[in-house]
């Protein structure tokens, strides 16, 4: 089976890597271009690209895909299927429609949940104890396409959105093998989404992380976790930003207003009362620092106990 690849991040990268190691047929690669990177502003190759050229795959990158860009490159791959992983822009009739077998999405939520840009933070904000890879026939909507197969894992009660982030790259690419055998075997049934149980997960920003102390502590530390590793959970402190690497939620609740700094204690950290609980702040990035222990931190820096965080100054 001719397959054509279309994916640009890392989570693609890994996909696609699965893929290869599997000895799938991979007639060609499409990512978005490359874009100025790091101090100096130099190009640099997406994630997928630098895969596919370390196996000596032909890479494409149209500037856009909807006027036909991508059809010269369709006529000569003349791909059976198209494995689309995180791509990064709509996919017009002219593409969907192509491939025999159409064009084949990995997701990494247990769709019709979480559809949209990023499945994996939201999950983890949420407090969701579980969640998946789920592979999909795409049409023309946003991941409501009807689904093939799905593969479900725990989500760790201290593991973060990175950490999650690379083992559903893993997962995916081990369901798009499945999904892949299963269609030329004719053993696939595309199951409907049901719309009524849809939710959206939409694009990060930064101030998506902007911590809300009312709120509990056990929900403060789902957004920690879910806004790492970028952009991190932030909140105002003492003029600057405070970003909060990692953090581990108590039940211990405390009469002072939510965001009052308590106290830090040896090997907890620092402790911040909340809405409901007290959240102990463990590694952190003060103002004008790096990242590091909250502890380590406070050995060369002056923490006011009592300081609200969350006040503008």
């Amino acid at each position: 089976m001719n397959i054509l690849f279309m994916g640009t991040p890392d989570f693609a990268a890994m996909a696609l890597n699965t893929l290869i190691n599997a000895g799938k047929s991979i007639a060609g690669v499409v990512s978005q271009p490359d874009k100025p990177k790091g101090r100096g502003h130099k190009l640099a190759p997406t994630d997928v690209k630098v895969v596919a050229l370390e196996h000596n795959l032909p890479v494409y990158q149209p500037e856009k895909i909807k006027n036909g860009e991508l059809m010269p490159v369709l006529d000569e791959l003349k791909p059976d299927v198209i494995i689309v992983v995180a791509y990064g822009k709509i996919l017009p009739d002219y593409v969907l429609n192509y491939p025999k077998y159409g064009c084949i999405n990995a997701h990494a939520s247990l769709l019709p949940k979480y559809r949209g840009a990023a499945p994996i933070q939201w999950a983890i904000i949420n407090g969701e104890e579980k969640t998946g890879v789920t592979t999909m026939q795409m049409d023309a909507g946003l991941d409501t396409g009807d689904m093939l197969l799905t593969a479900e894992t725990k989500i760790g009660k201290a593991e973060t959105a990175a950490e999650l982030f690379d083992r559903l790259a893993l997962i995916g690419g081990e369901v798009l093998i499945q999904t892949l055998d299963a269609l030329e075997n004719g053993k696939l049934t595309p199951i409907k989404q049901d719309n009524s149980n849809s939710c959206y997960a939409p694009l990060i920003k930064r101030e998506t992380g902007v911590i809300d102390w009312t709120k509990s502590a056990d929900e403060i530390n789902c957004l920690v976790r879910g806004m790492n590793s970028w952009p991190l959970a932030s909140t105002s402190y003492n003029g600057g930003t405070l970003k909060i690497v990692t953090a581990e939620a108590s039940n211990e609740n405390s009469p002072e207003k939510p965001g009052t700094i308590l106290s830090l204690e040896k090997g907890r950290g620092l402790k911040v009362a909340c809405g409901e609980g007290t959240l102990y702040i463990k590694t952190a990035q003060f103002p004008e620092s790096k990242k590091m222990n909250v502890e380590d931190y406070a050995r060369g820096h002056k923490i006011e106990i009592g300081m609200i965080l969350g006040m503008e100054e």
